[in-house]
């Protein structure tokens, strides 16, 4: 599911109260606790929007910061971006657990509460089916990062053979030029090794585009950016997996996470890219 902004009718931005609901997520139901415990984009309370059977939580969102070309204005600023992120998420993962929530895309934003129980409504089919099929499970991630060295290793294992003083040194001249690319090329195809198998135990799995480092913080390149949907139950035996991985591919650092909102399985096609404004799309 791919939600964004819904602009007023012939692009006019609405006024008054009546305008501006931040769509955090949609559940079944939500406990009135966690609604009073946390906050929302302007930083006043969360709201539950009941229509069909279902919830929709929100926050107020004025459209002179939120209304549409508000918005685009807005996700060029990354402090501001930051922010609103890590207020979505901390609304999300409250809602995440205490049951299945259908976590909404950053920036979906609608003019009144009446268009989010339209939504409720209307969706009301497939929005059920998404939160039966995360009920009971949780979203991992596993990263994987390069290791340096791994080419110049495999490159000895492959050299054990007796040889002159110069091929050796030929040899060890060319891994060491070579060492970026080949290690690189070992790390990617270990990386697709470790998500073939990790993908067979869960119930879903997605292997999304790498982050660059300057996202994520790591001083060697990531090559693996997989998420997994794990059944509660099998969690320890996804962890195991992960462990008994990164042992058989030293060639690759594992990293686990979470457990997150489900994010990444709230919608049957692989994720679009983040942060785009445009007419509402599933």
């Amino acid at each position: 599911m791919s939600w964004t902004a819904e602009p007023a009718p012939g692009g006019a931005e609405p006024a008054g109260d009546a305008a501006g609901c931040w769509l955090h997520g949609v559940t079944r139901e939500v406990d009135p606790a966690t609604l009073a415990a946390g906050s929302g984009m302007d930083g006043g309370p969360l709201r539950a929007v009941s229509a069909a059977g279902l919830v929709a939580v929100v926050s107020a969102a004025p459209p002179a910061e939120y209304g549409e070309e508000a918005l685009r204005r807005n996700l060029e600023d990354l402090a501001w971006l930051e922010r609103a992120a890590r207020t979505h998420h901390g609304v999300v993962a409250a809602l995440s657990r205490a049951g299945a929530v259908v976590p909404t895309r950053l920036a979906t934003v609608y003019r009144d509460e009446g268009g989010v129980a339209r939504l409720l409504a209307e969706r009301r089919a497939e929005l059920a089916a998404t939160l039966d099929r995360l009920t009971g499970r949780a979203e991992w991630g596993v990263k994987g990062y390069a290791v340096p060295g791994a080419a110049v290793r495999a490159a000895a294992a492959d050299g054990a053979a007796p040889e002159g003083a110069g091929v050796a040194y030929l040899r060890r001249r060319r891994a060491a030029l070579t060492a970026r690319d080949e290690g690189q090329r070992i790390a990617t195809e270990a990386a697709a090794t470790v998500h073939e198998a990790l993908a067979g135990y869960v119930v879903d799995a997605r292997r999304h585009a790498p982050q660059d480092r300057r996202l994520s913080g790591a001083a060697t390149a990531m090559v693996l950016n997989g998420a997994y949907l794990v059944d509660v139950p099998a969690l320890d035996g996804f962890t195991g997996l992960v462990a008994a991985l990164a042992g058989r591919h030293p060639e690759v650092r594992l990293e686990l996470t979470g457990p997150w909102p489900a994010y990444s399985f709230a919608q049957d096609r692989p994720a679009e890219p983040a942060l785009t404004v445009r007419e509402p799309a599933w």
